[in-house]
């Protein structure tokens, strides 16, 4: 699959990007994936929007029930889904959207990045300074 095609790979997918992709093939709602997992629908939410990440425990569980491997989940690489159930009549106007957002928001996350080391430094400075 070449990196155009990759939706889910290492260099354009988050982990909540692929857990997300993963649940909807495998025809799962974020509250059916939350009960059988034993979890909340919010930590769904919360691993889908990237905002934490779960233990051990429940990444090896929910790797089960979606049918991918957990490297998979984390990384982008080893064994995933069948991205041609996504894939579909998907015409190139929509891929190029799908792509500069992808785009974006990796450049926010870079952003973001830098702004706390930015503000960790300010913050050093203030400290030797009281």
């Amino acid at each position: 699959m070449n990196d155009e095609t990759d939706w889910f790979g290492p260099d354009t997918a988050t982990f909540g990007d692929r857990v997300a992709g993963a649940r909807e093939v495998a025809g799962m709602t974020q509250t059916q994936l939350a009960r059988r997992l034993g979890v909340k629908k919010a930590t769904i939410i919360s691993w889908e929007d990237d905002l934490s990440e779960p233990r051990a425990n429940k990444l090896s569980m929910m790797a089960g029930l979606l049918n991918v491997s957990i490297m998979w989940l984390l990384t982008g690489e080893g064994d995933g889904m069948d991205e041609t159930s996504l894939n579909g009549d998907v015409d190139s106007e929509l891929r190029d959207l799908v792509a500069e957002l992808r785009t974006i928001r990796g450049e926010m996350r870079a952003s973001s990045e830098r702004l706390a080391r930015v503000e960790k430094s300010l913050r050093l400075k203030l400290e030797r300074n009281q």
